[in-house]
């Protein structure tokens, strides 16, 4: 089992350097078996053509920054920051996985695009799942800490809030960089929309007795 796996890892670690380094357009398969350390025949084994090998890439990419968004989000829930800081820490989580891959190519809009192009119904599948995790996310908190939601908005509809807030953001940060002032900007637009979903806290008991001696007087 893992024998077989290992080869497989190479491949799809040498075919990111590849496409890191020459673009989608300009890499070849046989650069990737060079890379690897395989033959042309080896690669094509596991992977039929350059289009396979880079959908492997960005499905494992994907698969990848899952694992890093799941991991962030609970790290911030143990550490008892806020419902907004949590929710932005697992994007952060996300997005430094996929920056990091990505990270100092000179083709990077060129491999965004093309990821588009070749592997549509991956990003499509995979962003129902990064808002899958949000949810799962708001949930847990909401449950733990016993947060409501105001009337009128779901769980589900707040990750759907959330994810529209990230492609709001993209708007003025294309690639998602800088990724500081990316997720500085997210960040801002988090609390202000968690500020709105959640429903107000019973009011402290001195500001009650406030309120009441005032009704009096």
């Amino acid at each position: 089992m893992q024998a077989r796996e290992l080869p497989h890892d190479r491949i799809l670690d040498a075919a990111m350097r590849v496409f890191r380094r020459h673009g989608f357009r300009r890499s070849s398969i046989e650069q990737t078996a060079e890379e690897a350390g395989l033959t042309r025949q080896a690669l094509y084994h596991h992977f039929p053509s350059k289009e396979a090998l880079f959908r492997g890439a960005i499905e494992r990419l994907y698969q990848r920054a899952l694992v890093a968004e799941a991991a962030a989000a609970r790290a911030a829930d143990d550490a008892g920051r806020d419902l907004a800081e949590i929710i932005l820490a697992e994007i952060a989580g996300r997005l430094g996985v996929l920056s990091s891959e990505l990270q100092g190519s000179p083709h990077l809009e060129e491999l965004l695009s093309e990821h588009l192009a070749q592997a549509r119904d991956l990003y499509q599948a995979y962003a129902a799942r990064f808002r899958e995790e949000i949810a799962a996310t708001i949930a847990r908190v909401c449950s733990a800490r016993k947060l409501r939601l105001v009337n009128g908005v779901s769980v589900d509809e707040l990750a759907r809030c959330v994810e529209m807030a990230i492609y709001g953001t993209k708007s003025q940060y294309p690639a998602m960089q800088p990724a500081d002032a990316f997720l500085k900007q997210l960040a801002v637009m988090l609390r202000m929309l968690v500020a709105g979903a959640l429903a107000p806290s019973a009011m402290p008991r001195a500001r009650k007795s406030q309120r009441k001696t005032g009704d009096r007087t």
